[in-house]
């Protein structure tokens, strides 16, 4: 048995050596510059620049546009791709085709899907068409605070067909004699929802709206093909900061603005987490 415990370490040891050298290392090492002064000598500073960062207007503005996009974003999807998959499910084995298709904005190229967006949503494209066929006027939506409309739309629209998978995974797992039981007792569609579905998916439900909120934070790519660098205010997330400060060498900032992000994120998750526990401790 000792024998055969080593062999299994020698198989987990490229692995292991992986994650160390390009997660565990550069994680301590972002700490480090994280509290010097950037200078050649690398002098210890403590928190200053923790504090320098806090009053910094870009910082701030970066953050709270991210907070915002993925408050919006992450919600968005949840409610979409539980309505979808809620859809689907019932339609089975007729939805076949809907299952699959839904899941090809998930595997198109993102530089693919951006130059569809823009012809999409250029002055003279299909979306301001139809604001004029309506009778209003035409919208420049890739500027200006209109930036943030087609950014979130793509958001959901890549993101949308991962979720309806999940969400069906675990719709397919819940006994069907339940919802028989709920029909004969007089149970309609939302007294089945909410008494039959949504507590039988607690776990699954708390698992996406993590993905996407973590997929939230991570829509700079967007922006940057749309918007560039430095696009409008309303847009510009953290991740342009702290990509902008990158290219300037200020690893500091850099190192300083991503680990005040995470002790942000890991709070709002640790109460999604508390939120869960209760949750699940009041429908059992």
């Amino acid at each position: 048995m000792f024998e055969h415990k080593k062999s299994v370490w020698l198989f987990l040891l490229p692995g292991a050596l992986g994650l160390l050298v390009f997660y565990i290392v550069p994680f301590f090492g972002g700490i480090y510059y994280s509290l010097t002064d950037g200078s050649y000598r690398n002098a210890f500073v403590g928190l200053q620049n923790y504090a320098n960062i806090w009053k910094n207007q870009m910082f701030v503005l970066g953050l709270k546009n991210t907070m915002e996009l993925s408050l919006v974003c992450a919600p968005l999807v949840w409610v979409l791709s539980f309505a979808i998959a809620s859809l689907l499910n019932r339609l089975r084995p007729k939805g076949a085709f809907f299952r699959n298709s839904v899941l090809l904005p998930y595997l198109m190229p993102s530089s693919a899907m951006l130059l569809i967006w823009l012809v999409i949503f250029d002055y003279g494209g299909v979306i301001n068409r139809l604001v004029v066929a309506l009778g209003l006027q035409r919208v420049v939506w890739l500027q200006g605070a209109q930036l943030r409309v087609p950014v979130i739309l793509l958001f959901v629209w890549k993101n949308l067909g991962f979720a309806v998978i999940i969400f069906m995974a675990a719709l397919q797992a819940i006994p069907e004699p339940l919802y028989e039981y709920a029909r004969l007792e007089g149970a309609g569609f939302w007294r089945q929802t909410f008494g039959i579905t949504l507590p039988m998916i607690v776990p699954t439900a708390f698992l996406v709206i993590i993905l996407e909120w973590i997929n939230a934070f991570k829509i700079f790519k967007e922006v940057y093909f749309i918007g560039g660098a430095y696009p409008d205010e309303a847009v510009y997330t953290l991740q342009n900061y702290m990509n902008n400060m990158y290219g300037k060498l200020n690893y500091q900032n850099v190192t300083t603005a991503a680990y005040s992000f995470a002790l942000i994120v890991f709070a709002l998750f640790g109460a999604l987490f508390l939120s869960q526990r209760q949750l699940l401790k009041r429908l059992t």
